[in-house]
């Protein structure tokens, strides 16, 4: 699944894979907010992205991934 996060005073949004649920990414979401702590996502590479919870401006998932075929537009 694409997870895309904006964070608070920075132009570009972060991008991560994860094989998480979109019910997973909500819960932990949730938790980091409760806590007032870091919100950490771990990608489909084996790294993860941690953002402080309260800088969160948004998270966007789209489903799980389709498999593009082609050369795009022409």
């Amino acid at each position: 699944m694409e997870v895309k996060i904006g964070i608070q005073s920075i132009p570009r949004e972060l991008v991560v894979e994860t094989s998480l649920s979109a019910q997973e990414i909500e819960e932990s979401l949730a938790a980091a907010l409760a806590d007032g702590k870091l919100f950490t996502l771990p990608d489909d590479k084996g790294g993860k992205a941690m953002v402080p919870a309260d800088k969160i401006g948004y998270v966007e998932f789209s489903g799980p991934d389709q498999r593009r075929i082609g050369f795009g537009s022409l």
